[in-house]
């Protein structure tokens, strides 16, 4: 099966409500990274020392060697940066990410955290790439990742993020760990369903913009004042976007040894001014934003055609260009995925099959199309959808003046171009119907041709948003 594995449509235009509590207009979510203690080391059976987000530009892995420099960086944030972030956010909902063997080193700061009623959720094992990692290998990181944070914390982690992911980890995750969440993506501005791990599974996204990550890469920020106002754009756009009707989440990323450093801190703390000096806005752990919304928008049970075999998607879309499954036979075909999971993204695929098709495959779509209050409506022998579609225009409740109208005109523009007049009935009433005949009958038959497929089109356009409401 030709199938593309990711999603590019998301909500599309059809952004739910996510009613947050209180009616917010926002709801701002601040993740601290906990990661002191657990980056590569020798020290901790690494092959290497760590590279990854810190003050060194350019910095390498030392292979088998320590590295006193990049050592002392992450010991900032454990020893200093920790604690004065915590003096920032103790009276705030705060999410941790947590690497089990840093936490498993950080008896007061767990104590800490636990203190201000932080959720303290997974950041794997170790703070190492997973990308090489065989799935076996990293399933039992996860798994040790989970028993660990839960003899130091108490308690197992609801949430998850790996961070250094490989394309295994969402499905490893979701299925190893009972988990309320799983932040391993940045595709969204709200929380969604997935199936991973053989279950549905609630990914709540994380950031990579309003990361205080951005001050430890060239294409980042080089001093406070960016980085606040870049929060306050943020915010100031989702705010406007809720107060308009549609609310979103803010997700914010600190790491201790980044933003713990004074200046840094200094623009945090007129960011989060910033925040509470604004009425509907929502301060939450990750852990709440899930339960929330696995209350308010539980997994949608409906049409994924992506999910379908073959047999299946026909019998399901064989009918919608009229009596034509080979159209619905050639869309199976095409590349697809969870992207065409709804009545437009069938529709893109069938349209493409109809319009590369010859003249005469398409003619004979047409001409599978019945009269208008012709014959076959009046032996009841339309299909279910015609019928329907007719009798919502008024078609099958015509005077015997009115059918003969219908009847003549039928002729007159078969005969004229070949094929029966065509005409999406859902947009159209009695009165336009006839009014688009007389004037569509005088066209030529190429503008006809056109037109009429124009409208076949929009026909299964029609039907497949019927069929995805039911």
């Amino acid at each position: 099966m030709n199938r593309y594995p990711r999603d590019m449509t998301g909500y599309s235009s059809r952004i739910p409500a996510p009613n947050w509590p209180n009616g917010a207009k926002i709801a701002v979510q601040i993740v601290l990274n906990y990661e002191e203690g657990g980056e590569n080391n020798i020290l901790h059976g690494d092959p290497a020392s760590e590279a990854f987000l810190s003050e060194i530009t350019g910095a390498a892995p030392w292979q088998g060697k320590r590295h006193w420099n990049m050592e002392s960086i992450y010991e900032y944030g454990a020893r200093a940066g920790f604690w004065r972030v915590h003096a920032l956010l103790k009276d705030l909902p705060v999410t941790v990410y947590g690497v089990a063997t840093a936490l498993a080193r950080a008896p007061e700061q767990v104590a800490a955290m636990k203190s201000a009623n932080w959720e303290i959720a997974s950041h794997g094992l170790k703070w190492i790439e997973h990308k090489d990692m065989t799935p076996d290998e990293e399933r039992a990181q996860i798994r040790e990742a989970i028993r660990l944070h839960t003899e130091v914390t108490g308690t197992p982690p609801r949430g998850w993020y790996t961070g250094r992911c490989s394309m295994n980890t969402v499905d490893l995750a979701a299925s190893e760990g009972d988990l309320a969440y799983i932040a391993d993506s940045y595709a969204d501005d709200l929380p969604y369903w997935v199936r991973a791990g053989g279950k549905d599974q609630l990914i709540v996204p994380y950031t990579m913009d309003c990361n205080d990550m951005r001050f430890a890469i060239q294409a980042g920020y080089t001093n406070g004042d960016q980085f606040e106002s870049y929060l306050k754009d943020s915010f100031d756009m989702l705010y406007a976007e809720g107060a308009a009707g549609s609310p979103k989440m803010l997700s914010i990323g600190l790491h201790c040894r980044i933003v713990g450093r004074p200046g840094r801190a200094m623009a945090l703390k007129r960011a989060l001014d910033h925040f509470r000096g604004h009425d509907g806005v929502w301060f939450a752990t990750r852990e709440d934003i899930a339960d929330h919304w696995a209350k308010h928008h539980p997994p949608a049970r409906g049409l994924t055609p992506s999910q379908m075999d073959k047999g299946s998607f026909v019998r399901e879309f064989g009918g919608i260009f009229e009596h034509s499954p080979w159209i619905a036979e050639g869309a199976f075909d095409l590349e697809h995925g969870p992207t065409h999971d709804s009545a437009t993204g069938v529709h893109s695929l069938l349209a493409r099959v109809f319009r590369s098709a010859s003249d005469d495959k398409r003619l004979q779509v047409l001409n599978a199309h019945p009269d208008l209050a012709g014959k076959l409506a009046a032996a009841g022998r339309l299909t279910a959808e015609s019928t329907s579609e007719q009798a919502g225009a008024g078609l099958n409740m015509l005077t015997d003046e009115e059918r003969a109208t219908f009847t003549r005109l039928n002729a007159d523009y078969t005969a004229k171009h070949g094929f029966p007049f065509i005409i999406a009935v859902k947009d159209n009433t009695k009165a336009t119907i006839l009014d688009s005949f007389h004037r569509r009958i005088g066209n030529s038959r190429a503008t006809e041709f056109a037109e009429a497929c124009r409208q076949v089109e929009r026909i299964a356009e029609l039907r497949l948003i019927e069929k995805f409401r039911k």
